[in-house]
């Protein structure tokens, strides 16, 4: 069905996409290449969240008129009124004969009917070339415009013997400097970022993002009876990145009203049977506020909660080859954990690759098909 040319050109679309990740969401990454007589006339894709869509940003920029041309985009343009105008009259009123489309888009206000303007006005309108790995690149925006539930990442680093810190709780550093530098790339590619107040009052981590151009997460932090300290350097700097605390009906109400005078946002949350916040209850809460992925960054108790409930999505774990030892040494993991082998949350590896002196395993629920041979097509 497709020609190798229909094949590379999207292929540069999907290239293009890829650029505004980290900028757009809650929008999905799309990219557009408009091609005339085979000759590239004009490259576009989705740079920030508010801005121009890949198909007006490529036809802002062609070289020659698109009158004729066919466009290649990743995702099913718009047909309706936003931040930006249909995209849909946009193609329409360029001349463009024919447009190749990736996905189609899941977003009940377009599934479909993008492609069913373009072609009651006369174009030719094709779907599903590379779909399985556009909609891996925009897996985030997928969940979260079907089920208004947040992308849940959780991430952790662990010795070879599976610690994430010693009997005496001393956790710096288990990985290496560049796992370290990795780990705020991904700090920046998603919305927000979580911890428990237990890994806030053992690290005393900042929860930012270092890397120069790229956005900063929400810092969300799990109490639930708002004990955050004041001294702590998540309370400290909520001045400069924004801040928000999960807690219960049971906390200290004076404590929730200091922290917030100090800046920080509080989401109220249900408690479990053991007075801790639920999870689902949580990201269910994140979502509402426009919160579409979450980098948790936790320790064994949230990381446990949340693999328990099976609300993980992705995974990356750092694997360094340390061995520490110790019976009360933690592992990334905690809670109560499954019963039995058959019960164990199976994972499908996308890959594993050297990061430093480390190993990264890279992974996805298995629900989601994302292995290594998923993109294959």
């Amino acid at each position: 069905m497709w020609s190798s040319e229909d094949i590379h050109y999207m292929e540069m679309a999907v290239d293009l996409a890829g650029r505004g990740e980290g900028q757009v969401s809650p929008n999905p990454m799309v990219g557009a290449v408009i091609v005339k007589d085979g000759r590239v006339i004009s490259e576009g894709w989705h740079r920030a969240y508010g801005g121009l869509h890949a198909e007006t940003d490529a036809l802002a920029s062609c070289i020659e008129s698109p009158a004729g041309a066919t466009m290649y985009v990743t995702l099913e343009p718009c047909c309706h009124y936003g931040k930006q105008p249909p995209c849909t009259s946009a193609i329409i009123n360029s001349g463009i004969s024919r447009v190749v489309v990736g996905m189609t888009d899941p977003n009940p206000l377009v599934s479909g009917k993008g492609i069913s303007i373009l072609r009651s006005h006369g174009l030719d309108a094709e779907t599903g070339l590379l779909e399985n790995r556009i909609k891996y690149l925009n897996r985030v925006f997928i969940k979260y415009i079907t089920t208004r539930m947040p992308w849940v990442v959780l991430k952790s680093a662990m010795t070879l013997d599976g610690r994430i810190a010693s009997a005496v709780g001393d956790s710096r550093w288990v990985s290496c400097a560049e796992s370290r530098h990795f780990a705020h790339i991904l700090r920046g590619r998603y919305m927000g970022i979580m911890a428990g107040a237990g890994t806030v009052l053992a690290d005393d981590p900042m929860l930012n993002c270092r890397i120069a151009g790229m956005r900063q997460p929400v810092r969300i932090v799990v109490c639930s009876r708002a004990s955050l300290p004041e001294t702590s350097a998540v309370v400290r700097t909520t001045g400069e990145y924004r801040t928000l605390l999960a807690y219960t009906p049971e906390a200290c109400r004076d404590r929730l009203q200091a922290l917030q005078e100090l800046g920080i946002e509080t989401l109220e949350c249900s408690a479990t049977g053991d007075g801790r916040v639920d999870m689902r209850d949580l990201f269910r809460k994140l979502g509402e506020t426009g919160v579409d992925s979450v980098l948790v960054e936790g320790g064994g108790e949230i990381n446990g909660s949340i693999m328990e409930g099976r609300m993980a999505d992705e995974y990356y774990m750092f694997v360094a080859p340390k061995i520490i030892g110790g019976r009360s040494a933690k592992g990334p993991v905690g809670g109560n954990g499954f019963k039995t082998m058959q019960e164990a949350e199976e994972i499908d590896i996308r890959s594993v690759t050297p990061s430093g002196c480390d190993w990264l395993i890279h992974g996805f629920a298995k629900k989601y098909g994302f292995g290594a041979k998923c993109l294959q097509e």
